[in-house]
């Protein structure tokens, strides 16, 4: 039987179809595909097309339409542009015909440079904290169908400060989580990159209603992301713990705003993210 995490990856990792051309598929879920898995996948799909020498340093996106998890993606990638050290990839996701997310990917040639960074946030250990899957299990107990978050999967995942999911209270939109993976990635820097993408999306949209006393799963509000950006400062693996440090600055005329930084244990930083999502409540 294959793992928890062999079974992810199954679904990040995209089948080539032809050069440019490639399908990605879904888990089963109630309601629609989670957007940090077609971030996965589409970087994946890029990934594909470029030589191993190049590695990829940025990613811009932006979130069309609900991916329908019964349905198969088919990912189109476009090779805008292969230079001297730099190479730049467009990705459509498609669904029936029609396009459920769209990004460009860029990849630069291994070099060195001048090098600074910002530091990590003073928080507690990992060891120090509860898993949430410990909670997420005592909450889907006590409140038995009212959860609509996995419990079990191969990210085990430590916040700071963990927020009433069910009666979420207004607090600073600060977020901390340690999170690693499950299982042995292997040393490819590639599947790092693609499984990072994926728990980029983990966190940004919640954080941006902390300051409300509204939570992502209200009956009352709408959300959606938008937009999502991701930059890859330097070589990293997610065995070990990772610092997952988001903050959200602003929110208004229906949207809210949040930015990410990722570090390791020792205080690296290794990756940036931004989003920009859909939050309305409605009246009724």
């Amino acid at each position: 039987m294959p793992t928890m995490l062999e079974k992810l990856l199954n679904y990040l990792e995209v089948e080539t179809v032809d050069k440019y051309l490639f399908i990605g598929k879904s888990p089963k879920r109630p309601a629609r595909i989670f957007g940090g898995q077609v971030l996965a996948q589409s970087l994946n799909a890029s990934i594909r097309t470029v030589p191993e020498d190049r590695v990829a340093h940025s990613m811009h996106g932006y979130f069309l339409r609900p991916g329908d998890p019964s349905k198969q993606i088919v990912y189109e990638v476009d090779p805008i542009r292969d230079g001297k050290s730099f190479t730049t990839r467009r990705v459509v996701a498609k669904q029936d015909g029609r396009a459920i997310f769209s990004t460009a990917v860029s990849f630069q040639t291994v070099e060195e440079g001048l090098s600074h960074q910002s530091t990590m946030p003073q928080v507690p250990p990992p060891e120090s904290l509860k898993s949430e899957q410990r909670e997420l299990r005592a909450l889907a107990k006590k409140h038995p169908g009212e959860m609509p978050f996995p419990v079990d999967g191969p990210i085990e995942r430590r916040r700071v400060l963990a927020r009433d999911r069910l009666n979420p209270q207004p607090q600073d939109p600060v977020e901390h989580m340690w999170f690693r993976i499950k299982g042995d990635l292997g040393e490819d820097r590639r599947r790092h990159q693609t499984m990072l993408a994926y728990v980029s999306d983990f966190g940004l949209l919640g954080t941006a209603l902390y300051p409300h006393p509204i939570g992502p799963n209200s009956p009352r509000i709408q959300v959606a992301s938008l937009d999502h950006a991701l930059w890859f400062h330097r070589p990293f693996k997610l065995d070990d713990y990772v610092l997952y440090s988001m903050d959200s600055p602003n929110s208004a005329a229906g949207r809210g705003f949040s930015r990410g930084s990722f570090y390791t244990r020792n205080g690296l930083l290794i990756a940036s993210s931004a989003q920009e999502a859909l939050i309305r409540v409605r009246d009724d």
